[in-house]
């Protein structure tokens, strides 16, 4: 199978879970198993975590996510690599109008937040968080270490931007943003949406 073939059905994989997690998570069918995660996550409740998972859900969030962006993509610019910086910038805006097309036509309720929280104003399947924070940490990661020899830095890198998608959904689940299905579908969007990254972006299907 060549590198495209297996880049489509990385595609295709994810977006067939994603559409299953919606169809589950829509006919209310997800909530025992939402309501049982919530419950067993809310229980390890503690301050301390509790201001780590603050701080791993402000690695999602878009005050951050904005400019850090604005700042990697003159980067690129700057260092003549506008034609990956135009394409890494589309991959993530349409990423971000994606979520929120998603989340008004599912229509899906938040849960209450934890914590006395303010609640979030936008609904909740798929988790932004989750999707967003996935695309835009996995295609910082396909940038720099594209071309790379080293097997030991793509492991690190790989396995980093692994662990922040993974404390960021966690967090939304701990903090009550979203139900553990809104997470898995996000994560789900993501894988996708990378796979079609790996497609476009220059050299990072070579």
């Amino acid at each position: 199978m060549t590198t495209r073939n297996r880049l489509l059905a990385g595609m295709a994989a994810p977006a067939l879970v994603f559409a299953l997690l919606a169809r589950w998570a829509l006919s209310g069918a997800s909530m025992p198993f939402d309501t049982a995660v919530r419950a067993a996550v809310h229980a390890w409740a503690s301050p301390p975590l509790t201001f780590v998972m603050l701080a791993a859900t402000s690695l999602g969030s878009e005050f951050l996510l904005a400019p850090l962006a604005a700042i990697l993509l003159w980067r690129w610019t700057a260092t003549g690599r506008r034609r990956l910086a135009v394409r890494a910038a589309v991959l993530g805006l349409s990423a971000e109008l994606l979520a929120q097309l998603l989340k008004l036509a599912l229509a899906r309720p938040r849960p209450p937040v934890f914590f006395g929280l303010s609640p979030a104003e936008t609904h909740s399947f798929p988790s932004g968080h989750a999707f967003v924070a996935t695309v835009f940490y996995g295609l910082v990661a396909m940038v720099f270490l594209a071309g790379s020899p080293s097997r030991g830095k793509r492991a690190a890198v790989a396995a980093l931007a692994c662990l922040g998608s993974l404390a960021i959904g966690f967090s939304r689940v701990y903090l009550g943003y979203h139900y553990p299905s809104d997470v898995l579908a996000g994560w789900a969007l993501a894988a996708a949406w990378l796979a079609l990254a790996k497609l476009t972006l220059p050299g990072a299907a070579e």
